[in-house]
């Protein structure tokens, strides 16, 4: 399966320089320039959108990192679980800082065509940042 491992290292090398150093441009790499991600939200995000939320989420959260806890390739499919800690030092979504230190986590499923992820789905709960921040109270009777 060395195609497998070497999708593997490839998005393992890409996501730690993204999402833990702010080097978007390692997207290009391994992302297609027709790539969607799909997360929630009404429209997908294009490659230039998802750099740009990237650079977003590190500004507010500096030490950002996310760890890829699971990935399962098959085929031009993979599955990725993470998990991304930070402590909150500037504004997002137009909340202020809190200097709290927050974890989420989340699933990601892509979709290759040949070498390059052409689409993705994201799965995490947006609440459970907002409820780390101190901005929702969730699950409290």
């Amino acid at each position: 399966m060395p195609h497998t491992d070497s999708r593997r290292a490839l998005i393992e090398k890409v996501w730690a320089a993204a999402w833990n150093h702010g080097d978007v441009d390692a997207l290009d790499e391994l992302l297609s320039s027709d790539y969607l991600r799909h997360s929630g939200e009404p429209h997908p995000q294009d490659l230039r959108a998802f750099k740009a939320s990237i650079l977003a989420t590190r500004s507010a959260f500096p030490d950002l990192t996310t760890t890829l806890d699971d990935i399962v390739i098959e085929g031009n499919r993979a599955a990725i679980r993470w998990h991304s800690t930070g402590t909150h030092e500037g504004s997002l979504m137009g909340v202020p800082a809190t200097a709290r230190r927050v974890e989420v986590s989340g699933a990601t499923f892509a979709r290759f065509d040949g070498e390059r992820v052409v689409e993705e789905f994201v799965t995490w709960d947006p609440r459970a940042l907002l409820s780390a921040l101190g901005i929702i109270t969730v699950g409290q009777d």
